[in-house]
């Protein structure tokens, strides 16, 4: 993994929820950092909020006007200061939706946050899974770190 130093991370709370701490948070986005090949010092902002500030969100900026369990925002840095600010972006994790959703694919509320964090991580990066292609590879990187971190595939259907 890559040294833990280069990474900046703000884990901002407006939800009344318990969460993990900003440590074990950092070390998640860290792993995903490294696997998926990135070794510059980076600045992540990651924001827990209620299914209301990620509806507007996702209404605003995506045309859903729904919940999503999370939110990607690369930052777009203009090219004069491109070797000055490493941030990365911003992550909008909506706990209730988490919450929801680790409930009923039968999973810890913490192994669903890890994996939407890192799939959250791996966005900042330029992933995306909009094509079949592109989705694979996503998901793969995914499984790899989820992996590194004893947490089953979450792709994996049980029959």
């Amino acid at each position: 993994m890559r040294d833990l130093s280069l990474l900046t991370i703000d884990c901002q709370r407006n939800i009344e929820t318990s969460l993990p701490s900003d440590e074990k948070i950092a070390t998640w986005v860290n792993l995903a950092l490294s696997v998926a090949g990135f070794e510059k010092e980076a600045e992540v902002t990651i924001r827990f909020t209620d299914n209301e500030e990620i509806q507007a969100l996702n209404r605003e900026y995506r045309g859903k006007d729904k919940p999503t369990n999370v939110l990607s925002f690369p930052f777009e840095v203009p090219d004069f200061l491109a070797d000055e600010i490493p941030t990365l972006g911003d992550i909008i994790i909506a706990m209730p939706v988490i919450e929801a959703e680790a409930a009923e694919q039968g999973k810890s509320i913490e192994s669903h946050l890890t994996h939407m964090t890192i799939h959250g991580t791996l966005h900042l990066l330029g992933f995306d899974h909009i094509t079949d292609e592109e989705a694979q590879e996503m998901e793969a990187l995914e499984i790899e770190i989820l992996a590194q971190l004893e947490i089953a595939n979450p792709y994996q259907i049980d029959e």
